[in-house]
């Protein structure tokens, strides 16, 4: 299975295991012209813009530790315009999650990050 293809059967498990958690996922994939969201969910009141990231072991770092600065920026600039096209005010609460797979083991890191302007 080659890179990009494992990379989605990933995301797709990860979905799984966050509607498993109670979550509805409204997108998969989402992008736009300032770049990519994984999963874009809904946890209650908040949307929930997920961030997968997926190491086969630690061997080159764990998984959470990919999503940097420069990855929340990005992430953050594709939620606002994702906000915006779906008519969400500021008032309505969202959050930053990551949920890092190494190996077989799922980790879901809530709030991982805050907006990034």
């Amino acid at each position: 299975m080659n890179k990009r293809k494992l990379g989605f059967a990933k995301e797709d498990e990860a979905a799984r295991f966050l509607t498993e958690c109670g979550l509805i996922i409204l997108e998969l994939n989402y992008s736009n012209r300032f770049g990519e969201i994984d999963i874009i969910a809904r946890d209650g009141k908040y949307t929930v813009f997920v961030e997968v990231k997926y190491r086969k072991n630690a061997s080159s770092g764990h998984p959470e530790e990919a999503v940097n600065f420069s990855k929340a920026r990005i992430i953050s600039k594709v939620a606002d315009y994702y906000r915006i096209s779906h008519k969400l005010s500021e008032a309505d609460p969202v959050r930053f999650d990551v949920v890092a797979i190494e190996g077989d083991t799922f980790k879901w890191y809530k709030n991982a990050f805050s907006y990034m302007c």
